[in-house]
């Protein structure tokens, strides 16, 4: 159920943003740009970290979403919820282990980071641009939770299925064109 009361209480994050598109669109730009853009973190790894990061804040619409879209990509099924589960056991590669343990440590206790933890994401082979992106994933997707949790939109199974699939066939920059249907 929505909190705002010029949107229905079944409403979906694009009727937010079609409510409030002078701030959607430059937002979901910003989305396609870090998302889609170039990086040498593969789509489906930058999906699976907004997966990620919306599960350790318990955001169930973003998790779901972005869960569908970064197995779309090719992110095993069932890997988001071994890494909520334990990073260490998942089955992810372990250089991409590290990323997800800075991002869990930035998420749950940001002014507890030190170049210790950024030693540790170079230590693993990645670069400063791979770094850079994958705080800018995090620091994004942790804004987007507090913004579907704030405003409180929910969804069902379908949507979330719709949602995932229409952002891997359609990227972000699909969402501006539906902003004016």
């Amino acid at each position: 159920m929505t909190f705002l009361k010029n949107l229905s209480d079944d409403a979906s994050l694009l009727d937010v943003f079609r409510a409030y598109p002078a701030t959607a669109r430059p937002l979901i730009e910003y989305h396609e740009a870090l998302m889609r853009g170039e990086s040498p973190l593969s789509v489906g790894e930058r999906e699976l970290i907004a997966a990620y990061v919306s599960g350790l804040n318990a955001c169930a619409y973003c998790h779901r979403v972005h869960t569908v879209t970064a197995e779309a990509f090719g992110i095993e099924e069932g890997a988001l919820q071994a890494l909520l589960d334990n990073v260490d056991t998942a089955p992810v590669d372990d250089r991409m282990k590290t990323l997800l343990r800075y991002v869990n440590k930035l998420t749950r206790l940001p002014a507890r980071l030190t170049s210790a933890d950024a030693e540790a994401v170079y230590a693993a082979g990645w670069n400063d641009q791979a770094l850079h992106d994958t705080i800018s994933v995090c620091a994004l997707f942790n804004f987007m939770n507090r913004l579907v949790e704030g405003i409180g939109v929910t969804a069902d199974a379908n949507y979330f299925q719709l949602s995932g699939k229409r952002l891997y066939q359609n990227g972000y920059a699909g969402l501006l064109k539906l902003l004016e249907t």
